[in-house]
């Protein structure tokens, strides 16, 4: 490691884990040097800062190693999207419901978009009452809705999210 400890004293801490106490930077290294290992600074932002003797390329993959595990467990948050006209039949309908209550079931958001084409715009109205018509059939689970049914361009899109 090429960072240099340029605190004259360090608070150490030995490979078996013991806290030695305040020592001089110096004979800290020596003591790192002696059995073979490195000093590293854990803590610098104490006073003393806190260094620690072990082996920095275990210690290096041990972090690493960390880090991952962390990431595996992370859920990161989706918006799934689904597209849908008006005109939509009953059985299309039930699918979609299906298929938004798994998205939800999986912590995801949902984007609702009702499509408008051509003339379709002068019934918008109709595409408002389908998206609440989403928002009837969902209010039995645990749901929010994010934003409310509202038109964007030719589009009507309603947000929903899963309770936290």
């Amino acid at each position: 490691m090429n960072e240099r400890i340029r605190a004259k004293e360090v608070r150490l801490i030995d490979q078996n884990g013991e806290n030695k106490g305040v020592v001089p930077t110096v004979k800290a290294l020596q003591l790192a040097y002696d059995a073979d290992l490195d000093l590293v600074l854990i803590n610098p932002n104490q006073d003393p800062p806190v260094a620690k003797i072990l082996n920095y390329g275990k210690y290096k993959y041990e972090l690493e190693k960390r880090a991952k595990e962390a990431k595996k467990k992370q859920h990161t948050v989706d918006v799934k999207e689904i597209k849908i006209r008006y005109k939509i039949d009953t059985h299309d309908y039930q699918v979609r419901i299906k298929s938004i209550e798994k998205f939800i079931a999986q912590g995801n958001k949902v984007k609702i978009v009702v499509m408008l084409r051509g003339r379709e715009m002068q019934h918008s109205n109709l595409a408002f009452d389908l998206a609440n018509r989403f928002v009837a059939d969902l209010s039995e689970m645990p749901v929010v809705i994010e934003k409310k049914p509202q038109l964007e361009g030719r589009n009507v899109t309603l947000y929903i999210a899963p309770q936290a």
